[in-house]
């Protein structure tokens, strides 16, 4: 594409590294932003820059955080028996977006993926591990994705804890083999963890 522009160029090569994003969408994005007044670009661009100077993990489970402690691990309301395993803090607002689970959450940070060049060590596994061995936790939902990668997982962690005095259980496969749980609809999502059945291995 040609570019009456350097800077329009810069602006959109930048815009086209944003997963799903193309040449053609992050030119319109761009064009958007061009039309605008410099403040309201200016609070944009400041939002951007302080989201990832100031954002935090959670250090108990992984989750995006404004705090220390992320607000889900703070509440007294949560059952702290009850910890669910994902992927990531996408995966957490979905089944938070259900009503259907009152528990903590462990975010993995990731899926187990060879091809990709991630191993165990890359993700929060062994903080998994740890917080298992102090013996608060007595149940285990996985909820991972129905993929290769997301079946590997949940058997590696499975082999991590399963010496544990503790239920480990998966969510009900109402979520098809090879679907994402950010993209489940809420009423299988939510069918799919009051539904949980004991992992077998």
């Amino acid at each position: 594409m040609h570019y009456s522009s350097r800077l329009l160029e810069n602006a959109v090569n930048e815009f086209s590294k944003l997963p799903g994003i193309g040449e053609k969408t992050a030119l319109r994005l761009v064009l958007h932003l061009l039309a605008q007044n410099t403040e309201d670009v200016g609070k944009f661009s400041e939002s951007l820059t302080t989201l990832k100077r100031e954002i935090r993990y959670c250090k108990n489970c992984g989750n995006i955080s404004d705090q220390e402690i992320c607000e889900i691990c703070a509440s007294p309301k949560r059952n702290r028996e009850l910890v669910c395993i994902v992927e990531d803090t996408r995966d957490v607002m979905a089944i938070e977006n259900t009503n259907q689970y009152n528990g903590l959450y462990h975010v993995l940070g990731g899926l187990i993926s060879p091809m990709d060049g991630v191993g165990p060590s890359d993700l929060n596994i062994e903080q998994l591990v740890s917080r298992v061995a102090t013996g608060e936790i007595k149940e285990i939902v996985l909820a991972l994705n129905a993929t290769m990668e997301g079946d590997t997982t949940i058997f590696y962690i499975n082999k991590k804890i399963k010496d544990y005095p503790l239920v480990i259980s998966v969510i009900a496969r109402g979520i098809s083999f090879g679907g994402e749980i950010e993209y489940t609809d809420e009423l299988t999502l939510a069918r799919s963890i009051a539904t949980r059945v004991p992992y077998s291995g």
